[in-house]
């Protein structure tokens, strides 16, 4: 599946430096505060209540390779390039930890959770290809049990060409990925300690914070190093077709492999000084100055083509025009996850016969716009609550056997209520329907909480008529579905 991906690092998109990210969501509601003033009072507010929280990095990682990390170096030259393939897929998770100050003062801590899905819809002959991707970018909030919940966000389709040393082609129409031409490759082999220069830059999304109807471009020379190979077993989990797995007896469908790999590893660093120049797109206040760096280790699978993860140390700032200074300082973290392609008609059958041999009520298998859904429908809490009642708990322990069988997916849980109540009820019912059912689902270690997303959708999509007690009772349901793009 990930024999030539594309590389990740830059569809990693990271957020701490976007101020747009801030901007799109949250200006509307402080129209009359400066644009970027809007973005930060508001992402302040929704952060308060997580701000004393302790955040640990996923998977335990931090921003930075590990302290006395020790890389081979006695191989020999080496070229490096991308491989791509038409047909593949990949996907890639990436998350920062970031703290955001205001005018030298910190204003608020943040997670941020970035999903990309990506298909190679062609290639070019010369080792370059065209990708499909579509980006994800959430934000998190506070669960009943479990502190962080991330909650399915926006969503950005970008269609793109990166040729072989890993430059960008791609339209003013598409804001994402953030960070282009991260790594650049030269065209000659090279050996441990070797260093060389490229060019790149990051795209930032400032329509709605400062009205700039294309990508706002901060331009960078990257310094790359060549550090040598680290050595690394891999242990994996996989789900077998269900006619293999009558065939071998293993247990939820799963197999175990092992598998030892060498990672390349780089070292790649940029300082942005960039001053903005006046144009009649720029509204009162705008980015004027944007300055700061990036320290980036990056594990390359050489025979993949392709990068296995990165870590990464960042400082962004930006002065305004009108003199405020805004500044993100973190860390990042990404991997280039494998998943089986759940949604088919084979899996739907046998799952819902699965479903129907468990004897679980009202649940119904389908294929749902991201993947293969398990609808909980009439599902039941406590009144007017999110308190799942003990039914349904001992519903989601049988679901939970089902949804273990794909340790490689993401799972998206979406809430839906009936025709009652305003509106603003009905969505807010829904998101927290949504976030109980993902709170007992990692409770029960189905997922951690980096690989769980919910959503809300109140009444807006009824499987029934609401006219009805049965037709209420249908559109009363939380969908589980096991992510595949």
């Amino acid at each position: 599946m990930f024999m030539s991906r594309a590389r990740f690092f830059l569809f990693a998109t990271v957020v701490y430096c976007t101020i747009g990210a801030y901007a799109q969501k949250f200006a509307p509601a402080y129209a009359t505060q400066e644009p970027m003033a809007q973005a930060v009072a508001q992402a302040s507010s929704s952060s308060k209540k997580t701000d004393s929280r302790k955040r640990p990095s996923a998977s335990g990682l931090t921003g930075s390779a590990p302290e006395h990390e020790v890389y081979n170096t006695s191989g020999g030259p080496v070229k490096f390039a991308f491989k791509y393939k038409t047909g593949d897929s990949y996907r890639i998770l990436s998350t920062v930890n970031e703290d955001v100050l205001v005018n030298m003062r910190l204003d608020h801590r943040a997670t941020i959770i970035n999903r990309v899905s990506a298909k190679i819809t062609g290639t070019d002959g010369k080792g370059g290809a065209t990708h499909d991707a579509i980006f994800m970018t959430t934000e998190d909030s506070t669960g009943a049990h479990t502190g962080a919940r991330f909650t399915y966000g926006d969503e950005y389709k970008s269609i793109f060409h990166r040729d072989a040393s890993g430059v960008y082609t791609i339209g003013d129409e598409y804001f994402m990925p953030t960070v282009r031409d991260v790594p650049t490759f030269p065209d000659h082999a090279v050996k441990p300690g070797d260093t060389w220069t490229a060019s790149g830059h990051e795209a930032h999304d400032l329509r709605r914070g400062f009205n700039l109807q294309k990508p706002y471009r901060v331009p960078f020379t990257a310094t790359y190093t060549y550090l040598g190979t680290v050595s690394r077993i891999k242990k994996s989990v996989s789900q077998l077709s269900y006619g293999a797995a009558s065939v071998s007896g293993k247990k939820n469908n799963q197999v175990g492999t092992s598998e030892s790999s060498v990672l390349h590893v780089f070292n790649v660093k940029y300082s942005l000084y960039f001053e903005s120049p006046i144009s009649d797109d720029m509204v009162a206040d705008y980015p004027a100055t944007t300055m700061g760096f990036s320290d980036e280790t990056i594990y390359w699978d050489a025979e993949k083509g392709a990068i296995d993860h990165y870590v990464e140390r960042f400082r962004i700032m930006i002065e305004t025009a009108y003199g405020n200074m805004y500044e993100f300082r973190g860390t990042a973290h990404a991997e280039v996850t494998d998943f089986v392609r759940t949604g088919t008609k084979e899996n739907i059958n046998a799952i819902q016969k699965q479903v129907d041999n468990l004897g679980i009520k009202n649940v119904t298998v389908k294929q749902g716009e991201k993947g293969l859904t398990l609808s909980m429908e009439d599902i039941k809490f406590k009144a007017d609550s999110a308190v799942l009642l003990e039914s349904e708990q001992e519903k989601l322990r049988q679901l939970a056997q089902i949804i273990s069988a794909y340790p490689d997916n993401d799972i998206l849980v979406s809430g839906h209520t009936a025709l009652a109540g305003t509106e603003q009820e009905r969505q807010r019912l829904s998101e927290e329907r949504a976030e109980a059912v993902a709170d007992f689902l990692i409770s029960l270690g189905v997922k951690d909480r980096y690989h769980i997303f919910t959503q809300g959708f109140g009444a807006s999509k009824p499987l029934a008529p609401n006219n009805t007690e049965s037709g209420k009772a249908k559109n009363r349901r939380v969908e589980i579905t096991i992510m595949d793009e």
